[in-house]
């Protein structure tokens, strides 16, 4: 396998573990993270740590970016110190953050005109995913950078798919979080609905774990809501983000999304009473408050 030398910005609960196999599969990594203590587990593996993206980018053959927000990757691509002020020609930048699709084209555009490629990559599967190189990861890009990337894909992931253009990856994650906002709300539901009706809930998951209406969101989740254990995970006010860009992007395409609009009431709502650092599947607390249902 070819072996690639790359620059990685972000080094959180997700980017930390993602760079780590990609260090264990061989390639180079140049590494850069806004805490100077995010960067010290790289660079005790022997990675390169450095002082900021552009540095990190001047080094690579691809420069992945994974981050939180819109605003984030901007930042760390145009702004002071990011990706553009240090990337060579020909180089390519794969932004794997959970972020708008209409500013990922935006972004794609700015970059192509400066001759570097761009993929959007986000990714499913958590900071479990993450450790265990199991992420299924989306990809929106050229074809042809997604074969050049797609090693290094590999050592991250195991469901990858090219889904289209630019912006296409932002896209088809959108869609997985609508999924699985809506589906942690139906299981919210239906336990406390179990429960509010003098029926064992757990008993009720394991019959249903059975049947047409299981999922890995009833299986996990509904663990998580059972057990009253809303450590994360994928943090609420992560998720409510992503559901952000889901409702923007509707609203921009004149889409009617009202389920995933509810759940971001909901999402609003954990917010607003201070979990935003708890697992999205936290919504339970939400519907059992509204339902009088103590514990």
């Amino acid at each position: 396998m070819t072996k690639m030398t790359v620059g990685f910005i972000g080094l959180g609960i997700m980017g930390r573990p993602m760079a780590l196999n990609l260090h264990k599969a061989g390639h180079a990594l140049f590494v850069h993270g806004r805490r100077p203590e995010s960067m010290a587990p790289l660079a005790h593996a022997g990675c390169t740590a450095c002082a900021s993206a552009a540095e990190a980018a001047a080094q690579a053959d691809v420069t992945i970016i994974m981050v939180s927000d819109t605003a984030d990757v901007e930042q760390v691509i145009f702004g002071a110190g990011g990706v553009t002020h240090g990337a060579k020609l020909g180089s390519v930048v794969v932004d794997m953050s959970t972020i708008s699709p209409t500013a990922t084209r935006h972004f794609a555009k700015e970059l192509s005109a400066r001759g570097i490629e761009m993929l959007d990559a986000p990714v499913s599967g958590g900071d479990v995913g993450a450790i265990n190189a199991t992420l299924s990861i989306m990809v929106g890009g050229k074809p042809a950078v997604f074969e050049r990337v797609q090693p290094l894909f590999a050592a991250m992931g195991k469901n990858i798919v090219h889904i289209g253009d630019n912006g296409a990856g932002q896209v088809a994650k959108a869609c997985n979080q609508i999924v699985v906002a809506v589906t942690i709300e139906a299981v919210a539901e239906a336990l406390t609905f179990a429960r509010k009706s003098g029926v064992d809930a757990a008993k009720v998951r394991d019959a249903l774990l059975g049947g047409f209406a299981a999922s890995r969101i009833l299986e996990v989740h509904g663990k998580r809501m059972l057990d009253n254990n809303y450590q994360p995970g994928f943090k609420t006010k992560l998720h409510q983000k992503d559901m952000n860009i889901v409702l923007q992007t509707a609203k921009d395409l004149g889409l009617a999304l009202p389920a995933a609009a509810l759940v971001m009431q909901h999402m609003n709502a954990l917010m607003g009473i201070g979990d935003g650092e708890l697992d999205s599947a936290a919504v339970m607390k939400i519907i059992e408050h509204m339902s009088g249902v103590e514990r």
